[in-house]
């Protein structure tokens, strides 16, 4: 009846009495079945911590032959002489540190970790950003991420052709010299100069000056010679002997005096001799320019009354040298040129990683940022980069890794004159091992190589449990 009152459901099962007092006994799981027992505690998963070692058995043998044994073996072998006869201990350290390309290699190396993957991961950053605000963004993100389809060799090549120093191969260097002669055009006469015993001197700055004064009424002759006919300007006429001008004015002619064939008369023109079309000629007074003219297509010039008395000079920039463009592959430049390859392919891994992370980004944050009067750098730089910041730091450690063991660029890209310049630890380990046969000393070099990439790695593998801590919370 009570049970009835309580529940209303019907009667409640009450426990059996033990035998000794009536008290009832705690009910108690089942027994396992006998089969199982003495085999080992179970996963949650019910599998057995013996039947999950045995699956996992071969990817341990493999990760033990192919990681830890060559690991402790260059450990070893970094011990002993190149024969690996002669125990040196440390001797191969010392003289690794002691070699003049392997501190270049260290340097190079420590410029790309701190430029490479800083530039590329800014640049990533920049494009993810600009593509998520254009229609055709996704095109854009497939033209940039292209370049990761392509091999570090074939990369390596291309832009062994774009840094070429020839303007009609290189790219980089035709637009150099197009950007240059847009502003400073050279000069079509740069190898001409007088003759010996010339009525012109040299003076500092690779200008020429007459060596007496000018006066009216007496023509004025400036041969030189230099100037191979073929590259002589279309525009030059047969030179013409200059008529005497009156009320003052100084004339005179510039030319090539070289008859081609032979003959002609020194200092004298020729019919067969070319002008000089746009040299300049200026008309000096106590270091100060008076006056000045242009050569016509005949040579000849004319300069007011006022160059009378004055030194006749042909400035230093009818003779400027044609301009050959940047040597991209020198010895200044050769690591930053192999640095740009690496950022032109690297970006577009950087901006589609970037780009997810961004995609979701909250836009309420965003929003409620520009309602709050913030302008588009505001919201980027206080709002858009903390966001991003765990994409970023991925981005950023991954590039890290990857440079500290970049090869194929250094090894293709710079020419030989330049290749000790451009030198990484990745290529002096190959040619020391390879190249010089010294496996004592090319032993250490990968070891150090694997002790600058351990801490990028603890550093990742921290920030990551760092990460899945913040998740759990």
């Amino acid at each position: 009846m009570a049970a009835e009152a309580a529940g209303g459901a019907g009667p409640v099962p009450v426990p059996p009495a033990s035998r000794s007092g009536g008290v009832p006994t705690p009910r108690t799981s089942p027994e396992p079945p006998r089969s199982s027992r003495g085999r080992g505690p179970k996963s949650v998963t019910r599998t057995r911590r013996s039947l999950a070692v045995l699956f996992l058995l071969p990817a341990l043998v493999l990760l033990g032959a192919l990681v830890l044994y060559p690991i402790v073996w260059n450990v070893v072998r970094s011990l002993f002489d190149s024969s690996g006869d002669g125990f040196v201990g440390l001797g191969n350290y010392r003289e690794m540190f002691s070699d003049p390309n392997i501190r270049t290699a260290i340097k190079n190396n420590a410029i790309w970790l701190v430029v490479a993957p800083t530039v590329a991961t800014a640049l990533g950053l920049v494009l993810a950003v600009l593509t998520e605000r254009i229609k055709w963004g996704t095109a854009f993100k497939l033209l940039v991420f292209m370049p990761m389809a392509i091999s570090m060799l074939a990369s390596g090549i291309i832009f062994r052709l774009v840094y070429e120093q020839d303007p009609d191969r290189g790219v980089a260097n035709a637009v150099a010299v197009t950007v240059h002669d847009t502003f400073a055009q050279s000069s079509a006469f740069p190898k001409a100069h007088p003759r010996p015993r010339s009525a012109l001197e040299a003076v500092k700055g690779g200008a020429f000056l007459t060596k007496e004064p000018v006066r009216d009424g007496t023509p004025v002759l400036l041969p030189l010679v230099g100037v191979a006919p073929d590259v002589m300007p279309g525009s030059a006429k047969p030179a013409a002997t200059p008529e005497r001008a009156g009320g003052g004015e100084i004339t005179g002619t510039v030319w090539q005096d070289f008859t081609k064939g032979g003959g002609g008369t020194l200092d004298k023109v020729d019919p067969k001799e070319l002008g000089y079309p746009g040299m300049r000629v200026e008309a000096v007074k106590d270091g100060e320019v008076v006056a000045s003219a242009k050569a016509g297509a005949d040579g000849r010039f004319t300069l007011p009354a006022k160059a009378d008395g004055a030194r006749l000079r042909l400035p230093a920039d009818n003779f400027r040298e044609p301009y050959g463009g940047i040597n991209w592959l020198g010895p200044s430049l050769v690591t930053w040129s192999v640095i740009g390859a690496y950022v032109w392919m690297w970006a577009g891994f950087a901006m589609v990683l970037i780009g997810a992370g961004l995609a979701g980004l909250p836009r309420e944050l965003l929003e409620a940022a520009r309602v709050d009067g913030a302008g588009e750098w505001q919201v980027f730089r206080r709002v858009t980069v903390p966001l991003l910041a765990p994409v970023l730091g991925v981005v950023l450690v991954t590039l890290m890794i990857n440079v500290l063991k970049i090869f194929d660029l250094v090894y293709v890209i710079p020419p030989g004159s330049a290749r000790d310049d451009a030198n990484v630890l990745a290529v002096e380990l190959y040619n020391t091992a390879f190249v010089d046969g010294d496996a004592g000393v090319a032993s250490a070099i990968s070891i150090f190589l694997f002790l600058l990439v351990v801490p990028v790695m603890l550093l990742n593998i921290r920030r990551l449990r760092r990460e899945r801590k913040e998740e759990r919370r």
